[in-house]
């Protein structure tokens, strides 16, 4: 039988792991991803869309469909399908790890505000700026229904919904970005704060290098930490190795 790993996916690290599982011989991959991003980008290998039904759903489906690995490469912030995968990896004795891009770090020049969550960026943000560029997702938005006092400029893959800041204006847009289109959103917009997650990556890092040049504060929403028993790894090829799959002759995980 060929190794089946399961990535639980929707990033663009999950999509290079599956483009790099999928070039192995003898190897199956299966990503599954959530459903909430309207066009998902093209995935090689199976693909499979919505929820396993909370820890007990997606350990089932790892029995029933005899997954040999599995790799969690959600958003860094997707808290409650990396929760289940570390249960549901815990009750069936498959293998586990999570794929996790490098969070950003300061520079010289960065005026950061690191908070450990949305509602403390929202607690934050009047003393910072009246403009504000919101690059947290969509499906957060309501941490910051509360401000009535300030403009936001909301960038996310499809349409927002309520509940959303009164004053919001919505760029729909996918990335990655360059520097050059970043400088010309915040000076067309005339923000004067930016708020992030940490989410790492070169995808979206160039929004951080544009409010550096412009002199801008940045709230950046900490990473939650993983559960115990997930261990985060950098890279495709770092996952790869520890699956065993990272030599011409792979065993089988």
């Amino acid at each position: 039988m060929a190794p089946h790993v399961l990535v639980l996916g929707g990033t663009t690290e999950a999509r290079r792991l599956a483009a790099a599982l999928t070039a192995l011989p003898g190897v199956r991959v299966t990503t599954s991803l959530a459903g909430r991003v309207a066009r998902p980008g093209a995935v090689p290998g199976d693909v499979r869309v919505g929820g396993f039904g909370g820890a007990a759903g997606l350990a089932a489906w790892l029995r029933e469909h005899a997954v040999d690995a599995l790799v969690d490469a959600t958003h860094p912030f997707a808290e409650a399908i990396t929760a289940n995968a570390a249960r549901a990896a815990a009750g069936t004795g498959v293998p586990a790890v999570a794929l996790r891009r490098p969070g950003w770090r300061p520079g010289p020049g960065d005026a950061w505000h690191t908070v450990p969550s949305l509602d403390a960026a929202a607690e934050a943000l009047p003393r910072l700026g009246r403009r504000v560029f919101l690059t947290t997702g969509r499906l957060g938005l309501a941490a910051f229904a509360g401000l009535t006092d300030l403009h936001f400029v909301v960038r996310s893959v499809d349409p927002p919904g309520p509940p959303l800041p009164p004053d919001t204006e919505v760029v729909l847009a996918r990335g990655p970005f360059t520097l050059a289109d970043e400088r010309a959103l915040l000076r067309a917009h005339r923000v004067d704060v930016l708020v992030t997650k940490d989410s790492g990556g070169e995808a979206t890092a160039a929004k951080l290098t544009a409010a550096r040049e412009l002199g801008l504060p940045v709230v950046v929403v900490r990473r939650p930490p993983l559960p115990s028993g997930l261990t985060a790894l950098p890279d495709v090829a770092a996952v790869l190795d520890r699956l065993g799959l990272g030599g011409a002759g792979h065993p089988a995980p």
